[in-house]
């Protein structure tokens, strides 16, 4: 990780080295925490956040549904991550707001501890590697599903649900692979372990349901916005696992992973074994924006 000099912590900046938490914080032994990923990009027109007012609302949401209240207004949140940014001079970044239970509690029960919240800013690239955004990545189906439904609320972003996320990206690691794609409680293809997927079969865009235990990513909903503006039929629909083995084109999406292509399955080759024709267009129009700041869909906050 590349360090920044400042971090955003309860209202005030301090150094990267001194934001610290206490070791009995509630949200290290319960795991009961809030989080984003935004990213800023260097535009043609000047630095600009992609969907910074979507992730804070998603990230107030997911607080809600945890029943954690932000002592900070969403105006507040987002002038600390322009802050924030601005402090450590970034042109392009990765942003990290973070709400999280402090001290007060020891048990389950979380009501008595403190809420405390961070922002980080930090300089990142490709989150899969610099070149996969062309030549695509190698991925295998998990052998870990994705939590049953009313068991956690994959709606949330928290960070107790991404337990099951590394076991996902640890396993496919250990095997020499990307990434790995999780099924649902039923079989049926939900997400990566850090990112939404997107099957392409005759020309037609698949992807999972948000109610298959998936997080309803905000990148996945801005492919879909531009997937049907380009005239492709997109299906949010049940896909059986085989359906990734005689796919035409298979890719990720996520703020990190931008849209990655997927070359490869559990080794069965994905269509030519690189980018496909829809997979480019889409990256073409969605980074179009990030890259020239041209903003049609009011998706960018410049700073």
């Amino acid at each position: 990780m590349n360090k920044s000099a400042k971090i955003w912590m309860n209202g005030e900046l301090v150094d990267w080295n001194d934001a610290k938490i206490h070791v009995l914080s509630h949200a290290v032994h319960y795991g009961s925490t809030t989080f984003e990923g935004i990213r800023c990009y260097e535009t043609m027109k000047g630095s600009a956040l992609l969907f910074l007012d979507d992730h804070i609302r998603r990230l107030r949401d997911s607080s809600k549904i945890y029943r954690i209240e932000i002592p900070f207004s969403e105006k507040e949140l987002k002038d600390a991550v322009i802050s924030t940014i601005h402090a450590n001079s970034h042109k392009s970044c990765y942003v990290r707001p973070l709400v999280y239970r402090g001290l007060g509690a020891f048990g389950v029960n979380p009501h008595r501890a403190s809420i405390e919240v961070a922002i980080a800013t930090w300089e990142w690239g490709s989150y899969l590697g610099e070149d996969v955004l062309e030549t695509g990545v190698d991925v295998r189906v998990s052998s870990w599903y994705r939590p049953a439904p009313n068991t956690m609320p994959s709606w949330a972003k928290a960070g107790g649900n991404y337990l099951n996320s590394q076991l996902i990206k640890m396993e496919a690691l250990a095997d020499d692979y990307a990434e790995g794609i999780a099924l649902d409680i039923n079989g049926y293809v939900a997400e990566g372990s850090g990112e939404n997927i997107f099957v392409i079969r005759d020309g037609i865009v698949y992807t999972p349901m948000t109610a298959q235990s998936i997080l309803p990513g905000i990148t996945r909903n801005a492919v879909i916005y531009i997937a049907r503006e380009l005239g492709y039929q997109v299906q949010e629909t049940l896909i059986p696992r085989e359906a990734l083995y005689v796919a035409d084109e298979v890719f990720l999406t996520g703020t990190a992973a931008e849209i990655t292509p997927v070359r490869s399955i559990d080794k069965y080759p994905v269509g030519n074994e690189k980018r496909g024709p829809i997979t480019e267009a889409l990256q073409h129009n969605y980074l179009k924006i990030v890259k020239t700041g041209d903003d049609p869909y009011n998706w960018l906050t410049f700073i």
